[in-house]
């Protein structure tokens, strides 16, 4: 019994495009550092979202932390969730 071919090479088409999509995407990516001072600013916010405006300037700051740990069962292996952003937006009149 033969084995058709046409389906099978559609989708060996249809997902080797998207490899190499993704491959050419990882190429392009270029490798960056960390900041150890980001890494403090971080650590150091507060849990929630909060905004500040200075006065002197034409400029809100904001910055957000969500913290959450992840049970897998009552007694079981848990992961914990730690994410944080800061913002600013700069409105300057012309």
């Amino acid at each position: 019994m033969p084995l058709p071919l046409a389906p099978i090479a559609a989708a060996a088409a249809k997902y080797g495009a998207i490899a190499l999509a993704g491959y050419a995407l990882a190429r392009q990516i270029q490798p960056g550092h960390t900041d150890q001072r980001v890494e403090d600013a971080f650590d150091q916010m507060p849990e929630g979202v909060a905004t500040h405006r200075p006065r002197d300037r034409e400029q809100v700051n904001a910055a957000t932390r969500f913290r959450r740990v992840i049970r897998f069962g009552t007694r079981g292996p848990g992961i914990e969730i730690d994410a944080a952003a800061l913002g600013r937006i700069r409105m300057r009149r012309v």
